[in-house]
């Protein structure tokens, strides 16, 4: 049966010479694998640049429930990006944020909160001029919302540990395991938990920092979600911004 939604470009493969198979999170499907059939031509119906890393994608499929990959019919851009493509800073926090959403949102069901929420904030990184240095890292500690991997930061006091396996606050240092993090990491974490995409450019972090941050997170989630690789970009993602 032909269907129609908007997809968020997560990844892309060669099948064979005129074929990529395309992996998208999708506003009425969840997650799925499509069949996307690109020849080398100019008459093309479909053109393989449309899918860039985190590009939302209108498309129509041909979906049936004994297959686990959908072949693609037509394709075309729903939100033409007009800098993340460009921007050789924003480019490559949306190649790292397409690897980091490959791995860790595997949900086939309908999300469309989670999709809204992805869509808002590719947009946003899109349109935005300067003060976007923080943005991966307030989007993955806003995405753990959706992921039910939220911290509960209740009772947390200045001076506090991080217990990262059971995602809490504590003013004792974890005894029985040494996934946990210092205070004055800690506290770095409660700052971006505060922060938003409007107000993130307030809170001043130098490289370093921000590379710190980053590691934080990314072991954090490793912790939390079953099989969750080292990725590629990560190394690449800490050493943008001065």
């Amino acid at each position: 049966m032909l269907q129609k939604t908007v997809g968020i470009v997560l990844h892309t493969l060669k099948y064979n010479d005129t074929s990529i198979i395309v992996e998208m999170y999708t506003e009425s499907m969840g997650r799925g694998s499509y069949l996307v059939s690109v020849p080398r031509s100019r008459r093309a119906v479909v053109k393989s640049v449309l899918f860039q890393p985190l590009s939302l994608i209108e498309f129509e499929a041909d979906i049936r429930s004994n297959h686990s990959l959908y072949k693609i019919k037509e394709a075309k851009s729903f939100y033409p990006f007009s800098s993340v493509p460009y921007d050789p800073y924003k480019s490559s926090i949306a190649l790292f944020l397409a690897e980091f959403l490959y791995r860790a949102v595997r949900e086939e069901a309908e999300n469309r909160p989670l999709f809204a929420y992805l869509v808002h904030s590719i947009t946003w990184l899109d349109e935005c001029r300067t003060g976007f240095a923080n943005f991966h890292l307030v989007f993955l500690m806003r995405l753990s919302r959706f992921l039910g991997l939220y911290p509960n930061l209740e009772n947390y006091h200045e001076g506090d540990y991080f217990d990262m396996l059971n995602a809490c606050f504590t003013s004792q240092r974890p005894q029985l395991h040494s996934s946990y993090i210092f205070p004055v990491d800690a506290s770095r974490l409660i700052n971006l938990m505060r922060m938003n995409y409007e107000t993130m450019h307030l809170f001043a972090m130098n490289r370093m920092e921000r590379a710190r941050c980053l590691t934080i997170i990314n072991d954090y989630y490793q912790l939390h979600l079953p099989d969750f690789p080292v990725l590629k970009s990560l190394e690449i993602l800490k050493e943008l911004f001065d």
